[in-house]
This record gives structure tokens, sequence and C-alpha cells, in this order.
């Protein structure tokens, strides 16, 4: 075996050994804190709890079920090659929540608020970990991905507005508006969660890359990362030689991804990255007047 394909082969197992310790501390934070407190979050895992409080449904099975039905249409809507590390993550939560719902019986802290912010706390910082090796939960991630297609409406906005659904249709289950405020604290401390792990989600950067590959980073930015590249010329004033330069901008969470690759295609290349206040236009903010 190549070095190379040593390399493509311990990135991809790494990936999943994260993905899999990601999916672990979201499943956790459910099933010690936000299930035995009867509080309902956002996503399927939040639908899956609804339905287990007014049926007794598993939840391990309602949330495979929903997320197969969902992943269908989005191979049929986005294509064949639909995240690998989406139905990976699925399948390890489902497991996990068939095991584990059996381990505690009653709340780990007789205080709700608590557990609504420490099971939240645990599934942002899961979910921040699946983030980090390019992976997704599925869930109502697929359905945004699904609308953005057809609609001009942000992932982002999609999965806020299903979230708030899903929590609100909680208060025909407990009748109680208690619960129901404890569902957003603990859907808004998800959110920060997942930002403060990724040392801000929504932060974008700036990095220019000084390679003698520049074909090939500049092609695997644009193509696989799916953003926009500008190649510019210099001059290098020690060598007086002629360089190329890659600039591109990117969410920051994304710069841990593109920085893999370049250590897999130029381990050489020399790289300067930089945070930027603002970024507006195609695929990042609008612009506000």
């Amino acid at each position: 075996m190549t070095e190379e394909r040593k390399f493509k082969l311990k990135t991809l197992l790494t990936d999943y050994l994260i993905i899999t310790v990601g999916m672990s501390l979201y499943v956790v934070g459910w099933t010690l804190f936000l299930i035995p407190a009867e509080i309902t979050g956002g996503g399927i895992s939040g639908v899956s709890t609804v339905i287990y409080y007014s049926t007794k449904f598993p939840i391990a099975i309602s949330y495979f079920v929903i997320n197969v039905f969902l992943i269908l249409v989005a191979i049929k809507v986005l294509g064949a090659s639909f995240g690998v590390k989406t139905i990976w993550s699925m399948l390890v939560a489902t497991l996990l929540f068939w095991i584990t719902p059996g381990m505690i019986k009653e709340p780990l802290i007789d205080d709700t608020f608590l557990s609504a912010v420490l099971g939240a706390m645990l599934g942002g910082m899961g979910i921040g970990l699946v983030f980090t090796r390019g992976g997704s939960t599925g869930g109502t991630d697929i359905i945004a991905m699904i609308i953005n297609k057809y609609r001009n409406i942000s992932p982002g906005r999609v999965i806020m507005y299903c979230d708030v659904i899903i929590i609100a249709s909680s208060y025909f289950v407990f009748h109680s508006p208690a619960k129901l405020v404890y569902g957003y604290v603990s859907m808004w401390v998800v959110s920060y969660s997942i930002d403060a792990f990724l040392s801000g989600a929504n932060a974008s950067a700036q990095i220019f890359i000084f390679s003698k590959k520049f074909n090939e980073v500049a092609d695997y930015i644009n193509q696989n990362a799916n953003r926009g590249v500008t190649v510019l010329d210099g001059t290098g004033w020690y060598s007086k030689e002629n360089v190329k330069i890659v600039m591109t901008v990117v969410r920051k969470r994304e710069s841990s991804m593109i920085f893999r690759k370049l250590k897999e295609i130029d381990p050489d290349a020399f790289i300067s990255m930089g945070s930027v206040m603002g970024v507006y236009g195609n695929g990042f903010e609008n612009i506000k007047i």
C-alpha cells in the first residue's frame, strides 16, 4: 500500500471514529438528561421523543424509520452520492438510542433547567465534532438541503423553523408551558455550543495559499469544498520568481477539511489564514442596508 493510500485510509478511519464519538455524546445528552426530564429538543430526535411520550413507541425505531425515509428522498432528489457519513451518523445514533435508554430510569439531576442545559451542551459538542469531520446528523439537515435546492431559503433558517415547530408540538403531549420553555432553552444551548465548539461556526476566514500545485488546490476548493477561488499572480521578492497565489474565503468550520486536503496535495505549501469581520455575497450573508 502506497503512502498516499495509507494517509487516505488513516484520515478516513479517523473521520469515522470522531463522528462515532460525536454521535455518542449527542445521544448521551438526550438519554441521560433531556429524555428523563421530559424535555423535547429539535431535530428528528425531538420528533422521536414526542412520539415516545405520547405512544411509548421506542425512540430508536422511530428515529431510524424517519431518517431512512428522509435519506431515501434525499438520494432521489439530491443524487446517489448523498453523504455516506450522514448515513453512518444515523446508524450510530439509532444503535445508541436502542442501547442507552434502559441505563437510567430517573433524571440524574433534580433540576429541569440544568438538565436542559447539560443535555443540550453535550448534544451541541457532539454535533460540533461531527461537523469538523464533514459529517451531518441528518434529519432536519436533509429537509433543509432539499428545500434549499428549490427555494432560496437558507438551510439554517429551515432548520430553525423545523425545530420551533417540533418543540411547540410537545405542548400537546405535556400540556406544560414550562416544558416548552425548557425545550427552547435546549435548542438555543445546542446552537450556542456548536458555534463555541467550532470557534465560531458562522465566522469566516480568508485563506492565501502559495503552492506549485495551485491548479490541483484551486480545483479541490472549487469543486469539493464548493467555494469560490481566485488565482493571483505574484512575485517572490527574494527569488524574483513568478508565483501563483490561491485566494479563497470560507467558513471557519470548513477550513480544517481544506487544510487536511492541502497537506495531502502539497505538504510544502505556504498558507496564511486570517479572520474576516464580514463576508457578503454568494454563499455567505446578504448585503444589509
